[in-house]
């Protein structure tokens, strides 16, 4: 191996944000911001969201009083609203653009420590269907 190029940290803090800068220019989270604000103007699913953060208050504060029977029916009443929310298709798009989001995000993850381990892994003469490094004492990364 020759004279590579070392990066120091902030350098490589750089390239995170622009690749950062990258991943909000997406069709994703393009759409994400759009549904977020669509979500925060709805009127119906603002009501249902407020009414589901009153009634969670007052399940702490049914549990923390150990009124087992009225957080029971408190708990149900948090899960029917949430299964209301969860019929507009507003939230759906919404909650379907926020995995998509994710999957972007864990993909950007997974390719950066993919890369990372195979680039160790050469560098070192290693076995890249084993992953293992030969010079290290350890047997792998």
């Amino acid at each position: 191996m020759g004279q590579e190029e070392k990066y120091s940290k902030p350098e490589i803090i750089e390239k995170a944000r622009e690749l950062a800068s990258m991943v909000v220019e997406t069709e994703e989270v393009d759409f994400f911001i759009r549904a977020e604000g669509q979500i925060n103007e709805h009127l119906k699913v603002q009501e249902i969201i407020g009414k589901i953060k009153l009634l969670q208050k007052e399940a702490v504060n049914l549990k923390h009083y150990q009124k087992t029977e009225a957080l029971k029916a408190t708990d149900a009443k948090i899960d029917a609203l949430q299964d209301e929310l969860d019929e507009i298709p507003l939230v759906v798009e919404f909650k379907q653009s926020q995995t998509d989001v994710n999957n972007l995000l864990q993909m950007v993850s997974n390719t950066i420590s993919n890369t990372v381990t195979t680039k160790i892994i050469e560098s070192t003469g290693g076995d890249l269907l084993k992953g293992t490094t030969t010079k290290s004492p350890f047997g792998g990364c």
